[in-house]
Order: structure tokens, then sequence, then C-alpha cells
């Protein structure tokens, strides 16, 4: 039997401890392996999952709840254009607030100047963006025109000549798909042209 010394007599738990046991002993390894496989595996899942949730055509009109959009059964996909919406107490042209249906039915005018005039400045910046680029993709004139269904014609109308005048003669009128009122919901990105 072997002599051992006196004293206490600690677990093998504890006996690679620094404090308690023989720290020299235990001394464990300062470099850590890192399994890059699951991290790389995480971010292609992550990867995949923000691609098939992505929308490519974004959002192109806003649905204002002071609009009601006219129900059409033939429609089409509308196209990234500039927004002229037309609700029944104002005239907005990409956020910006062209005027008052009231004061444009006063005038006899069959433009509205206002309106022509950012219509032009927005053309102008776009043929400036390509021309700087050197993109020889030519303007097409799309505008989509999001009225409301009980607006009267003649500010229609002036809305049109004054998109016509300003170089937009691609006018596609936002409308909601004709059927249910879920499907409607669902879909008022759609366009009459």
């Amino acid at each position: 039997m072997a002599i051992v010394i006196p004293g206490k007599r600690y677990g093998k738990r504890l006996q690679h401890s620094k404090v308690f046991g023989h720290g020299a002993l235990g001394h464990k390894s300062t470099f850590a392996d890192l399994n890059v496989t699951p991290l790389v595996d995480m971010f292609v899942i992550l990867v995949l999952f923000l691609i098939a949730n992505f929308s490519a055509t974004g959002e192109i009109l806003s649905q204002s709840k002071d609009i009601q959009l006219p129900e059409a059964a033939n429609t089409d996909e509308l196209k990234l254009a500039p927004v002229v919406m037309v609700s029944q107490s104002e005239v907005i042209v990409s956020g910006a607030s062209i005027g008052r249906v009231e004061d444009l039915s006063r005038e006899d005018y069959m433009n509205i100047p206002v309106l022509e005039e950012k219509l032009r400045d927005m053309k102008k910046q776009f043929e400036d963006l390509h021309n700087a680029a050197n993109d020889q993709g030519a303007f097409t004139g799309d505008v989509n025109i999001q009225a409301d269904k009980q607006v009267q014609f003649r500010i229609i109308k002036k809305v049109l000549f004054s998109c016509a005048a300003a170089g937009y003669q691609n006018i596609a009128f936002a409308t909601m798909a004709a059927g249910s009122a879920d499907q409607a919901a669902k879909k008022p990105e759609t366009a009459m042209r």
C-alpha cells in the first residue's frame, strides 16, 4: 500500500483546479476550433428566405383612404411610373400637392399649369439621370393616374390633357379588380389603358 501524505483530498473534479488542486496538471488548450459549416448553412437559408419574400416589383401605388378606385374586369399590371392621385379634394403628384379640385374646376383652362410643370421637371430629371449614366433607354412617357370614382370627368380631362402636354402619352388608370371584395382588396395595382 502506498504512503499518502495526510491532508485534504479533493475529488477528481476539483483535482485539476488552480485553487483547490494542482493547477499545473490541468492546463487546457487555448486554441479552439470554429466550425464554419453550420454558420454558412444558416446564412444560405437566410438569403434564400429573403429572396423568396422580396417582391421584385415593389409597391407601385400607395392606397390612399381618400380615394376609392373604380372596378374593372379587363386589366393589366401597372408599370413603375410617376403617380398622379386625384381625390375628391385635391390633386397630388408623387407626394406633392398640386391644387384643390374646387379651384381647378373653377378655371376655364383645359390644362393644369402646375401639374404640367411638375411632370416636365420629372421628365427632365429622368432624362438627365439617364444621360449621365450613358444609358440609351428612351423616355417612354408612362404615367399612372389614381383617381377617385366620384371625381368629375372635367377634372380627369384636365389631368389627362396636362399629362399629354408634358410628354406623358402612355396613361394608365389604377383600378380595382372586379369581383369579390377580398379579391379587390388584394389587387389595387391593376391598370386599365
